[in-house]
């Protein structure tokens, strides 16, 4: 397991913070004293979203809670299935490999103890290298080319090593965080970063302040080995999304949701969802990635088990159909 470092708000009483009219009217006798989001690395979106919520939630509900960086989707399926954090951020391919037994961090450990709670956004799996490199293709990767690939047993460690594989590209893998490979890709460290990380990745904006760098997209062939072998789908990076681009750089993306314990009280969760899902634009405010954070994506989830919480609040706040056999105890 990766050292945690905790990043708490908090807040609530404590604070003077008053609790919404709608929260107090609800029994809280089984609510938790606080919560934790596990996240992923500084630098990486996840990171950045996940504090913003889980400080969102925190202040609405009076409770003290925060963000917690973590090793990624792997480690919050597992932090999650433990109990040793009630919340977590995942994508569905890792949540997959989970469930199924296949999690590095706990090989034959079936985690279906984390419930799904809402859906995020898409993770593009996006190259960027120097301008100075003169890499501007997946093809002009040199043979043994340093790249980083994120955390270890990240969404981006997990997938990105075998979709080099599938393209033909030969390498030397390297792991860190998002902020400290970008450092070495500065530094001439690396040759490549191979980012897995909702968009805009803060790295790679902090990256393009400093220096040139080339965001490398995808041809259609490229692209579609890439459908044809992993669960991904068609993704556009769109040109506005960093000032290097001047056009939109052809992807592929996979979702990513946040995840709840799957024992965690049911109103509890339910008023969670409720904070993070009836305000869109407050959430755009804490990343542009929650563009998709919208009730109608919450169809993407066909890997996990809805919280009991989180089905109730979208069958009673929307129109998206959750059948009783995706519902954890259903």
């Amino acid at each position: 397991m990766n050292t945690h470092v905790s990043i708490l708000a908090t807040c609530g009483l404590a604070l003077g913070l008053a609790v919404p009219a709608a929260a107090q009217d609800v029994d809280r006798t089984d609510w938790p004293s606080s919560f934790t989001v596990g996240t992923a690395s500084q630098g990486g979106t996840y990171f950045a979203y996940g504090s913003g919520w889980a400080n969102l939630v925190a202040d609405e509900l009076g409770i003290s809670g925060g963000a917690e960086v973590t090793g990624g989707p792997m480690q919050n399926m597992a932090l999650v299935h433990t109990g040793d954090l009630a919340f977590g951020m995942t994508t569905l391919g890792p949540a997959r490999e989970s469930m199924e037994g296949s999690n590095p961090i706990a090989p034959g450990l079936e985690m279906t103890n984390a419930c799904a709670m809402f859906p995020m956004y898409q993770t593009p799996f996006s190259v960027t290298a120097l301008s100075s490199s003169g890499i501007e293709s997946i093809s002009d990767i040199p043979d043994g080319a340093r790249i980083g690939f994120g955390p270890a047993g990240s969404t981006s460690d997990t997938y990105f090593p075998r979709m080099m594989d599938t393209l033909g590209v030969n390498y030397e893998r390297r792991n860190g965080g998002w902020t400290d490979l970008g450092g070495q890709l500065q530094d001439g460290l690396l040759d490549v970063i191979a980012f897995a990380a909702g968009i805009p990745v803060p790295a790679v904006s902090q990256l393009e302040v400093q220096t040139d760098v080339n965001i490398i997209a995808y041809t259609e062939e490229e692209q579609q080995q890439l459908m044809d072998a992993f669960p991904v789908s068609e993704f556009e990076i769109p040109a506005d999304t960093y000032s290097t681009l001047s056009e939109p750089a052809r992807s592929v993306s996979m979702w990513n949701f946040a995840i709840a314990s799957c024992d965690l009280p049911e109103s509890f969760v339910k008023e969670v969802v409720g904070v993070v899902m009836s305000d869109n634009e407050r959430m755009v405010n804490i990343h542009r990635a929650a563009q998709s954070t919208l009730a109608e994506n919450a169809e993407k989830n066909t890997v996990l088990p809805w919280h009991p919480g989180a089905a109730a609040w979208f069958r009673e706040n929307t129109d998206v159909e959750i059948s009783d056999d995706m519902v954890f105890g259903g």
